[in-house]
């Protein structure tokens, strides 16, 4: 899924302001340069300050906005954490770090999915008991109209993956729950609903990986009455221990209480310890840094880590780095060689950037080795199947192989190179800085580009996520970042990689590979029962992506998380590659 940054600022006058921060008194939420008795990067792999206590105020803020708070229309990853607060979903992970993090357990659910011989067939019973934040019953048939109103037809939400479009049988020629109003599941026969506490998902093949799709926001229910299309953000009806506090105000904020109808003895993977959670929108991300250390805010909603100003400042103070993590996640920051813009309709021309890349300053983008790991593969090495070997496109010191370029540029037949533009997301400094070196990298083997900048809570979907618009304004080359829908080879690359996934908007496979062989091969390996086997298969997807030169890795990230001392029970989740939002508390009032 996609991950997400923040604002950028001018790095010496950020840097300044962040040294008189750190010897300036706490502000009014006190907590102010507090140092925990945590050891540097203990929450990668353990609890921090964990504690049972309940109550207070816990305060997010983001330089960006959702894409959605709309469980069903969202695909960045911070998304689906945070949207845990007042949606349940059929399955969910484990609360627990490291890789047991990426264990499935049930929530709405009584157990985990049972399924035919063949995996064509999966029938998941669900709680009883369960009720909205109004104490309605919630129903199998409210999760039936939530997958549908996110996958189906034309008026079908934009953002967030299609899995289900994709894998439900006798749904082709169903137009969505908004075709019909009166009977909005009429011809949904992929989902069938015998009672009010069962589903049966039939799909249109076997596929082992089914359970892995159930944690989705868009299996969190929606009573039909209450939905109102792409408008249903702003008031989402909820089924978990938080609800809005009146109406989210995109670029502005959201505010949840507690939900009295919850019921804990029905979901034990939520603690629920804050009263109230605040989230600003839209406050300069090097604002939100300084806040966080100056004890005025607990948590980057974002997740992806402090910018990069503040990140020097606290990697080099040794008792404000005991306050830090600095996780290896499984997210890729790469860029997107489009298949179909010219000149890289053309492999050589596509080979020819990969050769002229400098991989080197691709890293220090992003913050050099406390960044992330140099990436010359797709696949995060935690995936059974990873290379981390593979390196089709190598050079001295990872400096690029201008010779190699150059060759290939006169197979393309652009001997003096050609021009296209690299498409960033602006309130992100490090896609920024990842153009610009990106930009300087390719300028030296006459390709020239022009750096566009869009807004991040557009950009998946309106700019980057929108084949057209990447045709009409050129934007061969996009600056992305992806994290696994689940930790499998399918989970982390058939959105991005398989041509089937390719779509109109929220379109995630931006490169639009469309490469009959890795077709067949995502096909093939959901039907494959034996893991090792399925692993050979995604290695040769991975493989063969490179090949094509569809995908420029440039690292696997490393943040630089902040926990600020008031902050309880944290810990990285792999399964989110964030903090796990669900289990923080707060000592604070």
């Amino acid at each position: 899924m996609p991950r997400t940054r923040a604002r950028a600022v001018a790095a010496t006058a950020a840097g300044a302001a962040v040294v008189l921060l750190l010897s300036a008194c706490g502000g009014d939420g006190g907590g102010g340069g507090e140092v925990s008795d945590a050891e540097f990067n203990e929450g990668e792999n353990s609890i921090v300050n964990p504690s049972d206590q309940t109550g207070g105020t816990l305060r997010y803020a983001i330089s960006a906005d959702f894409d959605s708070p709309d469980p069903g229309n969202t695909y960045y990853a911070f998304s689906w954490n945070f949207s845990r607060y007042y949606a349940r979903t059929l399955l969910t992970y484990a609360e627990e770090p490291g890789e047991g993090g990426t264990e499935l357990q049930p929530d709405l659910a009584e157990e985990l999915p049972e399924p035919n011989e063949d995996a064509t067939e999966w029938t998941v019973r669900i709680k009883q008991g369960l009720t909205y934040e109004d104490g309605s019953p919630i129903t199998a048939q409210d999760i039936k109209y939530a997958i549908a109103r996110s996958n189906f037809g034309d008026q079908a939400l934009p953002n967030g993956p299609k899995y289900f479009q994709d894998l439900l049988a006798d749904s082709d020629d169903y137009e969505g729950p908004y075709a019909d109003v009166a009977d909005p599941l009429e011809g949904f026969d992929g989902i069938e609903t015998p009672d009010d506490h069962t589903l049966v998902f039939h799909l249109d093949r076997s596929f082992a990986e089914f359970p892995y799709v159930l944690i989705q926001p868009q299996t969190a229910p929606v009573p039909a009455d209450a939905d109102r299309g792409e408008q249903y953000q702003s008031q989402v009806v909820s089924s978990g221990p938080y609800k809005f506090e009146g109406e989210y105000r995109p670029g502005v904020s959201l505010n949840l209480v507690r939900n009295d109808e919850w019921d804990p003895e029905t979901d034990p993977t939520r603690r629920a310890l804050p009263d109230r959670i605040e989230v600003q929108i839209g406050v300069d991300q090097n604002e939100i840094d300084q806040r966080l250390v100056n004890g005025d805010l607990d948590v980057d909603l974002a997740g992806s880590g402090v910018g990069p100003a503040m990140k020097g400042t606290l990697i080099s103070d040794e008792e404000q780095k005991r306050n830090v993590d600095n996780p290896q996640t499984n997210t890729l920051r790469y860029v997107n060689v489009n298949t179909v813009v010219e000149p890289l309709d053309d492999l050589a021309c596509r080979q020819a950037v990969m050769y002229a890349a400098d991989r080197d300053s691709l890293q220090r983008a992003w913050g050099g080795d406390t960044g992330g790991d140099i990436a010359t593969q797709i696949m995060p090495a935690a995936l059974p199947g990873a290379d981390p070997e593979m390196d089709l496109y190598p050079s001295e010191d990872g400096g690029g192989d201008l010779d190699m370029a150059r060759q290939k540029l006169e197979e393309c037949g652009e001997p003096d190179g050609f021009t296209t533009s690299i498409g960033a997301r602006a309130d992100r400094p490090s896609d920024v800085s990842t153009a610009e070196a990106l930009q300087a990298a390719l300028a030296r083997v006459g390709i020239e580009t022009e750096i566009k900048q869009y807004p991040s809570d557009t950009y998946t979907n309106t700019q980057a996520g929108s084949p057209d618009f990447v045709h009409e304004n050129d934007l061969g080359l996009t600056v992305y970042g992806w994290a696994p829908d689940w930790a499998s080879g399918y989970g982390f690359m058939s959105k991005i990689l398989d041509g089937d996934a390719i779509q109109s908007a929220g379109n995630a496979n931006i490169s639009e590979l469309d490469d009959p062989q890795i077709n067949d091969w995502f096909d093939e390996v959901v039907t494959v029962e034996d893991q090792d086997e399925r692993a050979e298969i995604y290695r040769q997807i991975d493989e063969r992506a490179m090949e094509q030169a569809a995908i420029l890795p440039a690292v696997f990230e490393r943040t630089v998380l902040y926990r600020p001392a008031n902050l309880t029970n944290v810990y990285y989740h792999a399964g989110y590659s964030m903090y796990d939002y669900m289990s923080l508390g707060t000592t604070r009032e």
